[in-house]
């Protein structure tokens, strides 16, 4: 037939591979596997082959969590965690302040089969969905790395904790470095631009929410004027209708980025449409 069958950038899982391997696709000419994921999963096959369990930070119903736990508990325990409050409760029970049922029970739908954390627990590395906070993912392995020494020593850490720094997705990071700078400068408001369904441009929403009145957007169509744009709310969301968009100033700063996927295009038709609203004919008398 003529169907068409793409692999995404964040991966997909080892039951789809084989299922479109079993149809006879050439699934590594027509992969489009991020290879920034893909060092991820090799870095999970090699920790496995180690005997270590594996700890991934990231959304346990995002498709490159999917993936990345499809793969890593092929070959070793594997457990998803989603941020500090659920590290936090590893740490409690690595630290005998929760019972093995109770780990388990709250983890029931984020461990791989047969998962055992008296056993499991004693080896990890921790690897990440490549979209989430890369800061968050560091604070999550510094603290496992803190209760590891606690339990086992800082003499015998290096058998119980594996250094898995060199797998955060360098393009991901780069642009939520490039977010914190932003903070330090002053403006007006922040314009986020990416698809909805982005946790990477999501992760730059919330940044920027901590200083600057921020509007997310996924393209220069939800620009309506200068008094009205149509923004997506991450905390609830929905796309709601903002108005006062941009103040009544002479001179406004307005604070711009976008998500890792979003194209070079459709920022520069925000930044156009945004010059349109305000009568401003060159973009060029307006970059700082």
């Amino acid at each position: 037939t003529d169907d068409i069958v793409i692999i995404p950038a964040f991966g997909t899982t080892v039951e789809i591979i084989e299922l479109l391997t079993e149809k006879g696709l050439d699934i590594h000419t027509y992969n489009s596997t991020c290879p920034f994921v893909e060092k991820v999963w090799n870095r999970s096959t090699t920790l496995g082959d180690s005997d270590y369990t594996i700890v991934i930070h990231g959304k346990h119903e995002h498709e490159e969590t999917k993936a990345t736990f499809s793969h890593s508990r092929r070959n070793a325990p594997s457990i998803v965690v989603r941020d500090m409050h659920e590290t936090q409760l590893l740490v409690d029970f690595l630290l005998g302040k929760m019972n093995r049922d109770e780990l388990l029970r709250r983890f029931q739908h984020k461990i791989s089969k047969g998962f055992n954390p008296d056993q499991d627990l004693k080896k990890i590395g921790v690897v990440n969905q490549t979209t989430m906070l890369a800061t968050e993912t560091q604070e999550i392995a510094n603290l496992l790395y803190t209760t590891m020494v606690q339990v086992h020593g800082q003499a015998a850490i290096q058998s119980h904790f594996a250094d898995t720094r060199d797998t955060l997705c360098y393009a991901t990071n780069d642009n939520q470095s490039a977010t914190l700078e932003l903070l330090k400068s002053e403006a007006d408001l922040a314009v986020v631009v990416g698809g909805y369904n982005s946790s990477n441009t999501s992760h730059l929403v919330e940044l920027l929410e901590q200083k600057f009145v921020t509007y997310y957007i996924k393209n220069a169509d939800e620009i309506i004027s200068r008094d009205e744009i149509d923004a997506y709310d991450i905390h609830t969301a929905t796309v709601h209708r903002h108005a006062a968009f941009l103040p009544e100033k002479d001179a406004l700063r307005i604070v711009m980025t976008s998500g890792a996927s979003c194209p070079d295009s459709t920022m520069d038709q925000v930044m156009q449409k945004i010059l349109s609203v305000m009568n401003i004919p060159n973009i060029e008398d307006v970059i700082v």
